[in-house]
């Protein structure tokens, strides 16, 4: 949880961790980090097309829970890579039971790849 506490709404872990990661957009962002994408513009680039400053306001979000770190890869012109931290990437088993939850029950979803319903 952030030191200001901007989420904290109640005890309840459940609803703490939606309020971080419970909207539209975040795990689709996490799931990406964890695929491999590095990069605003490969973040952007995503098949469920996220509007650009919805992304930029979750990884700022992201960046602020310390679920992920921006690094400087390019100083001329200034570019950014984004990489999840020990809390960000604690999330993958989350997404993992979401996957075999909708692979059970959401007919047509594809099936991740064997490496990431593996990875811890």
């Amino acid at each position: 949880m952030s030191s200001d506490n901007q989420f904290l709404r109640s005890g309840c872990p459940i609803v703490n961790g939606l309020d971080i990661f419970g909207d539209r957009w975040t795990l689709v962002i996490i799931r990406d980090l964890v695929c491999g994408k590095e990069t605003y513009s490969e973040l952007a680039d995503s098949p469920e097309k996220i509007p650009t400053n919805r992304l930029a306001e979750r990884l700022k979000m992201l960046e602020a829970e310390n679920m992920l770190v921006k690094e400087l890869y390019q100083s001329k012109p200034k570019r950014y890579k984004y990489v999840l931290t020990n809390k960000g990437r604690d999330i993958l088993p989350i997404l993992q039971d979401i996957a075999k939850w909708g692979n059970n029950y959401v007919e047509g979803t594809w099936t991740p790849q064997e490496w990431f319903m593996e990875a811890v």
